[in-house]
C-alpha cells in the first residue's frame, strides 16, 4: 500500500490483471451533503475520482466515511458522482492514465496526449494540468 502503490505501472497484457493500490480518505457529513446536493461534481485529483465514486450510491449521492479505497477504475466502468475531473498528465502505463481513459474515452486522451506532447507539455507531478468533463 501507499504512495508508491499508486503510482505502480502496469505489467502484463491486460489491465484488469493490474492490482492498484488502496488510497486513504476522510469524508466528513457536511462534504458529503455539500458534494451531494451539489448539480455538478468536479474533482481535483485521481484521489478524489476514486474517494467520491467509492463513497457514492447508485445515485451518485455521497455518504460520509473514513477508510481505504482500492477501487481501480478502468474503461468501462460507469461513473456515479464525478461529473467532471482536474488532473495532471499522467505518466504512460500507469493506472492513473487508465482512470482518464475510462472518465474521457481512450481515443480523446491519446489524442490530448499527443498533442501535449507535440506541444511540450510537462508531464507527471508538478506539471501541466488538464480539464475533463
Amino acid at each position: 500500500n501507499g504512495f508508491e502503490s499508486i503510482f505502480r505501472f502496469i505489467r502484463g497484457e491486460r489491465i484488469d490483471d493490474h492490482q492498484v493500490g488502496s488510497e486513504e480518505y476522510n469524508v466528513s457529513e457536511e462534504a458529503a451533503k455539500l458534494i451531494s446536493g451539489a448539480q455538478r461534481v468536479v474533482a481535483v485529483g485521481t484521489t478524489s475520482v476514486r474517494t467520491l465514486e467509492s463513497l457514492a450510491d447508485a445515485n451518485g449521492k455521497i455518504r460520509a466515511g473514513q477508510g481505504e479505497t482500492t477501487l481501480y477504475i478502468t474503461p468501462g466502468y460507469t461513473f456515479k458522482a464525478v461529473d467532471a475531473m482536474l488532473t495532471n498528465f499522467h505518466l504512460p502505463g500507469s493506472s492513473l492514465i487508465v482512470l482518464v481513459a475510462a472518465f474521457a474515452g481512450v481515443d480523446p486522451v491519446m489524442n490530448a496526449y499527443q498533442l501535449a506532447l507535440a506541444q511540450q507539455f510537462r508531464f507527471y507531478s508538478y506539471g501541466d494540468a488538464m480539464f475533463i468533463s
